[in-house]
């Protein structure tokens, strides 16, 4: 049983010791935070995109580095998963692509702001996070089924936007189907039909309605008619 001088002894060298490590903590804790690359690069571009993040409540169904809600996709690697085209093209209009699918709401972005937010997710993406989020332990890999698909010359599109979920000759996303052999599957005309309207193709596909021209369209089912 503690005296009172003793109990309040032991209380004031807790609160002393307790105190002086948050202390420490914290000044370890920013050390580290303005030593860091990441505060070299924090652009305008960065601090405007941040500013629209917060504007528009991003965090009210996304999460990033850990904070926000788990309505909708983690976005601290997005940036890595998709590329900036695909968010280009995804921010400009998320129902265009996923026609009565996605619940994202169409904010009518101008370039520029779509242009600051690319930024600020790249940033984010490029953080020294110590290894969060985690990578899958089972992450699905992907082969090489064709080698002549290798030694076929992408389009510019398709280096943009469609290796953010499809691979060819084993590099590529892993969201969709290797596309390396879809030549032997489907000829010119499914494949522009198909890239022009994938809803009216095959109802309720996962593949979203890209905003491709005619000549991107031309130029990408070529390509994709020529990997068998």
């Amino acid at each position: 049983m503690l005296t009172k001088f003793q109990a309040k002894l032991f209380f004031l060298i807790g609160t002393f010791i307790f105190s002086a490590i948050f202390l420490f903590l914290t000044y370890d804790s920013l050390k580290y935070v303005y030593a860091n690359p990441s505060a070299k690069t924090l652009s305008d571009e960065v601090i405007r995109g941040k500013a629209i993040w917060e504007k528009n409540n991003c965090m009210g169904c996304h999460t990033i580095l850990g904070e926000g809600a788990y309505y909708a996709p983690e976005l601290t690697k997005v940036y890595e998963r998709r590329g900036p085209e695909w968010i280009r093209v995804f921010l400009k209009d998320p129902q265009a692509m996923y026609p009565g699918e996605r619940k994202m709401v169409k904010y009518d972005f101008t370039e520029a702001q779509i242009g600051d937010l690319i930024a600020f997710l790249k940033w984010n993406g490029e953080l020294d996070l110590k290894g969060f989020p985690p990578k899958p332990e089972f992450k699905p890999t992907t082969q090489t089924v064709s080698a002549n698909a290798v030694s076929i010359a992408q389009p510019e599109k398709f280096k943009q936007i469609c290796v953010a979920c499809h691979a060819v000759g084993g590099a590529g996303g892993n969201v969709g189907p290797a596309l390396d052999t879809v030549g032997k599957k489907f000829d010119l005309a499914y494949l522009e039909n198909w890239l022009r309207d994938p809803q009216k193709v095959k109802p309720g596909t996962a593949m979203p309605k890209l905003p491709l021209s005619d000549s991107e369209i031309k130029d990408l089912s070529t390509y994709l008619s020529q990997l068998k």
